[in-house]
């Protein structure tokens, strides 16, 4: 009689608690497939020789550099991957993956010129026991001439170039530890500022009547689209775990196509940089 008593004494409480959830906050539609995938999206600052406007000072040869590297490595290894994913261009997997797959057997071999691929991608892999990598990249090259633009809005885009610097000096980029600077590339709020100054900003830039910004942006935007679709592209099934290296702003993008994405469950990256 004791224990019904306690159980009707709890009831009302659970109820209250459920009614007080925000309607916004309730789950009332299913989002993602039974046999979602696991995908882990990391995000990297451009290591080595790169075309991509958004160059970090690394010395990628430094001995120390590269043990922090392989120490991140082993940290993201224990997400498990089978499928490696990399900002490559597609048409070259061939190659790539037999160049993964020599590094396997040799993980000490040296490279030419090695980038974020070779000295991470490769290692997690290679830690986890991933045998297939996959590029998804595809190049798509976009600007304006500001020289003849007079934008309606002459405030936005310096207000917050200003506050960018006034970012960085709080939290600068060079000259701290790989794993301080490997964190912050992938704070959410540093992901989302790529995506404003590498697309949105872009938006705010435009003549009377004009669209030459949004123009411009919109081509940037098409490059990760079809990169996503690239992604789609790659044999996967319900057994298979994701990771996803790739420069910070296609990371960026990623995140909320991996967060709609019914066939993607997406991983919290600082639930393995610990």
């Amino acid at each position: 009689m004791k224990q019904f008593l306690t159980f009707i004494l709890f009831l009302p409480t659970i109820t209250i608690y459920a009614q007080n959830v925000p309607y916004e906050k309730q789950n009332i539609y299913k989002t993602k497939f039974d046999d979602a995938i696991p995908v882990l999206n990391v995000a990297t600052f451009h290591m080595g020789e790169t075309s991509d406007a958004m160059r970090t000072e690394f010395d990628e040869n430094d001995k120390n550099n590269l043990k922090e590297i392989k120490k991140v490595a082993k940290l993201l290894s224990e997400f498990k991957p089978t499928i490696i994913i990399i900002e490559a261009l597609p048409e070259k997997d061939s190659v790539r993956q037999a160049d993964y797959l020599d590094y396997i057997k040799n993980p000490n071999k040296k490279f030419a010129n090695p980038d974020e691929r070779e000295l991470l991608a490769y290692e997690v892999g290679r830690l986890s026991g991933a045998t297939k990598i996959y590029g998804v990249d595809y190049k798509e090259s976009y600007s304006i001439q500001g020289d003849t633009i007079n934008p309606i809005d002459k405030t936005t885009n310096s207000k917050y170039w200003k506050m960018v610097d006034e970012n960085d000096k709080k939290n600068p980029e060079d000259g701290i530890p790989f794993y301080e600077l490997f964190k912050l590339n992938n704070h959410p709020q540093y992901l989302e500022s790529l995506i404003n100054i590498n697309a949105d900003l872009l938006l705010y830039i435009s003549n009377k009547g004009k669209s030459e910004g949004a123009d411009a942006a919109s081509k940037f935007y098409h490059r990760n689209l079809v990169m996503f679709s690239n992604l789609n592209q790659i044999p996967m099934t319900k057994d298979d775990r994701v990771f996803i290296l790739m420069g910070g702003t296609h990371t960026a993008f990623f995140m909320d196509f991996l967060k709609r994405s019914p066939k993607f469950i997406l991983e919290n990256t600082f639930d393995y940089l610990k």
